[in-house]
């Protein structure tokens, strides 16, 4: 999927996250990288396959409500 040099991470590689954005939709709270994950502002993770990784809950403790 990724056509850049060098390439980003793969979906299933554990630095998935620090692909390059290609989608970012703020106003509705995610982006979808190159690798074809899409990431949530909750720090949630939907994997091109359908799998969900929830959000990471030490994240959000310290955000302002």
């Amino acid at each position: 999927m990724c056509a850049h040099n060098p390439p980003c991470p793969t979906a299933m590689a554990p630095d998935r996250e620090a692909a390059r954005s290609v989608a970012h939709r703020p106003e509705q709270g995610w982006c979808r990288l190159c690798n074809g994950v899409v990431q949530f502002e909750d720090t949630g993770v939907l994997l091109p396959d359908g799998r969900l990784i929830p959000p990471c809950r030490d994240a959000l403790a310290g955000r302002p409500s």
